[in-house]
């Protein structure tokens, strides 16, 4: 993350998003699971994500409820400090169930 600038940080945010939809273009829970190169790439970018989130704190919190925002920077600590714990499908159901989210939420800031 190269500013402190909330814009920038949302735009960090959008493109580490798209990073993960192509980490796991075509792969399948189960083809996720088996390739270590695409877990660590989507936790990497995940890691990148929540830590924008953090450092543009609260901002977005009202305006995108359906993101969680504060949940998303909570996530960040366990991807960084309990990463043992972690398990391949949480990682597999953010990136495809709350990415999208974050994404048309991303862009809707962009926007205005």
């Amino acid at each position: 993350m190269s500013s402190s600038d909330p814009r920038r940080r949302i735009e960090d945010m959008l493109e580490q998003v798209l990073r993960i939809e192509s980490h796991i273009a075509g792969l399948g829970l189960e083809t996720f699971r088996a390739n270590a190169l695409a877990q660590d790439a989507v936790e990497r970018c995940l890691e990148r994500i929540c830590e924008a989130a953090r450092k543009i704190g609260d901002m977005l919190d009202e305006r995108h409820p359906d993101v969680d925002f504060a949940n998303l920077r909570r996530f960040g600590s366990i991807l960084r400090h309990d990463y043992g714990d972690v398990d391949v499908e949480i990682i597999w159901n953010v990136a495809i169930d709350r990415l999208p989210l974050l994404k048309a939420a991303c862009r809707a800031e962009l926007e205005r």
